[in-house]
């Protein structure tokens, strides 16, 4: 990281632009920290004090209960639900962590340094670390990581499209060259073609840093770095972390000394139940109606306005009764323009929340591009779905059990039923649900917000990877988003962006409604609970006022 005399040139060119109205805050510290400018620095350029960490005023010790779904764990880069990082965040750490205000902050590296084209990245990595059976943390051990997140072969690596850049077409494989260890404490990072989202990528919940004698099983093989061990772990019902005692943690903070996550299930009343009855200190999540209810309890409530989010789409691969019914754009299209996304936001969330415009990409991202508004014309998607052959077919669409998922999916079948278009409505239990999430040929299901528009795409829309739920496949899509990936400069990237959302659209990849504000209460005595924009716990941050 660098002091503001000698911050990367981008960024006070950011800086000017906060100063003239043309970029928010939170725009700001993301794009600046992720060059390598500390969140300290980064506050003077706009001529601001860094805020102080509420939970520097943490008593130690005490036992902490977190209402959260206990997922089963599997190889962290395969992770697809922020719980299984949140209760591993205990012992394995991360390179980079993105805090609530938008800024990334160095965690296992100490510093990082990324040139102006962002085709090579200098990271240093914290001395003095160690693993809590002995070993150094080194730079081999994040060059391994790095090469193990780049396997393309790995079923379920969602890294692998994050670290894009650095892998071999050809092997599938980290390329030759591309991930250097110069010494103990560096590691080069040379890109192919340029790459801003790399940070970013270093931050988001699968990037969990293993052991380089990791078996895959986190709970079976639980070396880490961080101030936590795994004392109990029961997929529904409850997962324990207590204090490493025998370890000597690197950072600042690990105030408690056991920490309790605690399945409720996926409806609410269940977990208001578990509040009323001070069976929890903390929730993952208040949703809907129960906000206000929540609010009775006297506790503490934090708010994020997220680029979370809800997508309702359609697998183009998907084979039903021998064919694929929405390999065809047109039946795609159809159900997009006979869903008022105004109604599914009231219906579906209450209205927390902003209306989306079906292209997953949302105004807080910085290289956003402003559409014409989505269309809703009910009778124009009755002619488009019989012109397309498609009239007489019962869609099935499918939702979790849950409270807003399934509110929002009930009033897209309402208003798809009032359309004239057959649908039928499938609720499965969380347990069943997500066995097949991103198989089934029309469903919903939810995406956390990433700092970037384009990590976004990358992630869920780019050609065969693992989280493209919608299979959707196209070439020129592919072409623009990779140019999108090389522009640092968000500005000039939205033009490109623009594109990427408008093929989207026409294509009719999904149903995107809205934009997710998101709510976490905590009794008042409760530090370091805030509620994150991507529901990360911050264990470590956690514990009780002084």
């Amino acid at each position: 990281m660098t002091d503001i005399d000698t911050v990367h040139p981008a960024a006070r060119a950011y800086a000017d632009e906060v100063e003239e109205g043309t970029l928010s805050r939170r725009e700001f510290l993301t794009r600046a920290t992720s060059l390598g400018v500390t969140a300290t620095a980064a506050y003077a350029l706009l001529g601001l004090e860094r805020p102080a960490s509420a939970a520097a005023h943490a008593r130690a010790g005490g036992t902490l209960r977190i209402e959260s779904t206990v997922k089963a764990l599997k190889d962290p880069r395969t992770y697809d639900w922020p719980q299984m990082s949140n209760f591993t965040r205990g012992y394995l750490e991360y390179l980079v962590e993105y805090q609530i205000d938008g800024s990334f902050a160095p965690m296992l590296l100490e510093a990082w340094e990324v040139n102006e084209d962002a085709t090579e990245y200098v990271l240093n990595v914290r001395p003095g670390v160690t693993w809590n059976n002995g070993d150094p943390f080194t730079a081999e051990d994040v060059a391994f990581n790095i090469a193990r997140w780049c396997d393309t072969g790995v079923e379920g690596n969602s890294m692998a499209s994050r670290m894009g850049s650095l892998v071999d077409a050809e092997t599938g494989q980290a390329r030759d060259g591309a991930i250097t260890v110069v010494d103990d404490t560096t590691v080069r990072l040379s890109l192919v073609q340029p790459d801003i989202t790399l940070i970013a990528g270093f931050s988001d919940y699968p990037a969990a840093i293993v052991h380089q004698s990791f078996n895959g099983d986190p709970l079976d093989n639980a070396i880490g770095t961080g101030p936590y061990l795994p004392e109990v772990f029961e997929v529904g019902v409850r997962a324990v972390l207590v204090r490493n005692e025998n370890h000597s943690w690197w950072g600042e903070g690990a105030y408690l000394d056991r920490i309790e996550y605690l399945d409720f299930g996926t409806e609410q009343a269940g977990i208001v139940a578990a509040v009323d009855a001070d069976e929890v200190d903390m929730v993952y999540e208040s949703i809907g109606e129960f906000i206000l209810l929540m609010d009775s309890f006297g506790w503490s409530k934090s708010e994020a306005l997220t680029a979370n989010t809800v997508v309702i789409r359609a697998n183009q691969e998907a084979e039903v009764d021998g064919v694929k019914p929405y390999a065809d754009s047109r039946v795609r299209r159809a159900l997009a323009m006979a869903v008022d996304n105004n109604v599914l936001l009231e219906l579906g969330f209450s209205d927390n929340g902003l209306v989306a415009e079906n292209h997953h990409v949302s105004p807080i991202h910085p290289e956003y591009a402003e559409l014409p508004p989505v269309i809703y014309d009910p009778e124009r998607a009755r002619a488009l779905m019989e012109e397309a052959g498609m009239g007489d077919f019962e869609h099935d669409m499918i939702s979790i059990d849950d409270t807003w998922r399934k509110n929002t999916t009930d009033a897209a079948a309402a208003m798809l039923r009032d359309a004239g278009i057959p649908v039928k409505r499938t609720v499965l239990p969380g347990s069943t649900f997500w066995n097949d999430w991103a198989k089934y040929p029309l469903s919903t299901t939810d995406w956390a917000q990433r700092p970037l528009g384009v990590q976004v795409l990358a992630l869920a829309y780019r050609s065969g990877e693992p989280w493209n739920e919608s299979a959707f496949n196209n070439a020129e899509f592919d072409a623009l988003l990779e140019e999108a990936l090389a522009i640092a400069d968000a500005d000039k990237r939205r033009t490109v962006m623009a594109k990427l959302q408008q093929i989207l659209r026409d294509e009719g990849v999904v149903i995107q409604p809205y934009w997710r504000s998101i709510y976490r209460h905590h009794k008042e005595d409760v530090v370091g609970a805030e509620m994150h924009p991507t529901f990360e716990i911050h264990v470590a941050k956690l514990g009780f006022a002084a």
